[in-house]
């Protein structure tokens, strides 16, 4: 079992930037690709980006490519997520998730974690 708490979210202006954080409970954190998805109101879970086991690949949106970055700390059972040059339309409720036998691509249902959500909001 793996516990996923999501941190880092809040309201900013658009063109600035946050960083989002996942603390993973557990021993296996690094047997674990890990992504970010996100969840507008009225829309759908969209896939964000994704961080393989080793943190040595990533893959991204072409929503957020080139403004996002996925990073992960093994020793610290953490992902993150560094947004920069927000826009409005990144406005989401943000999720990771962790999966044991995931891709870095992988669709949402492939994933066997979940966290709770962050809130992020871009004002224009």
């Amino acid at each position: 079992q793996v516990q996923l708490v999501e941190s880092g979210g809040g309201l900013v202006q658009a063109g600035g930037s946050l960083r989002l954080s996942c603390v993973a409970s557990g021993r296996t954190f690094s047997s674990y690709a890990m992504a970010w998805f996100r969840q507008a109101p009225g829309k759908e879970r969209e896939f964000v980006g994704g961080i393989s086991r080793s943190g040595g690949r990533t893959y991204y949106a072409d929503s957020v490519k080139g403004r996002f970055t996925i990073s992960r700390d093994n020793a610290k059972n953490t992902v993150y997520l560094q947004m920069n040059s927000l826009k409005p339309e990144d406005t989401a409720v943000y999720y990771c998730a962790a999966g044991h036998d995931s891709g870095i691509s992988s669709p949402g249902y492939e994933y066997d974690y979940w966290g709770q959500g962050t809130q992020v909001t871009v004002s224009s």
